[in-house]
């Protein structure tokens, strides 16, 4: 699905590239929901290099932007697996870790982390 949403935005930035060079443009179907859902954007505070992810326990879900780097950490890798035997390996949108808050923040070398929003 995502190589379909891919191909067809490559192929949308090819024709508007052509029409500016004098060539007509040829029509492309638009995207189905289903296409638009899978392709969207993150939110513009999570970089390139960067992923969402929220604490969720007792009650209290606080959402973290996390660097690709931090996936080399056994402690968060074992936050991952907790959040897999919890929640399932196919969670969409932001993942979600079953872990308080603090206690990802710790994980996340105290600091090294921006917290995006306190409460979600």
């Amino acid at each position: 699905m995502m190589l379909k949403l891919f191909t067809r935005k490559l192929q949308r930035g090819l024709l508007v590239m052509g029409s500016r060079r004098g060539q007509r443009l040829k029509s492309i179907p638009e995207l189905d929901e289903e296409d638009k859902d899978a392709g969207k954007l993150p939110p513009n505070d999570v970089k390139k290099g960067q992923f969402a992810v929220t604490a969720t326990k007792g009650g209290k879900t606080t959402r973290f932007v996390v660097e690709l780097d931090d996936l080399n950490d056994p402690e968060f890798l074992e936050l991952l697996e907790q959040a897999e035997d919890e929640f399932g390996f196919g969670q969409e949108g932001v993942l979600a870790v079953p872990c308080h808050p603090e206690e990802l923040q710790r994980v996340l070398h105290g600091g090294k982390v921006r917290r995006a929003s306190t409460e979600w």
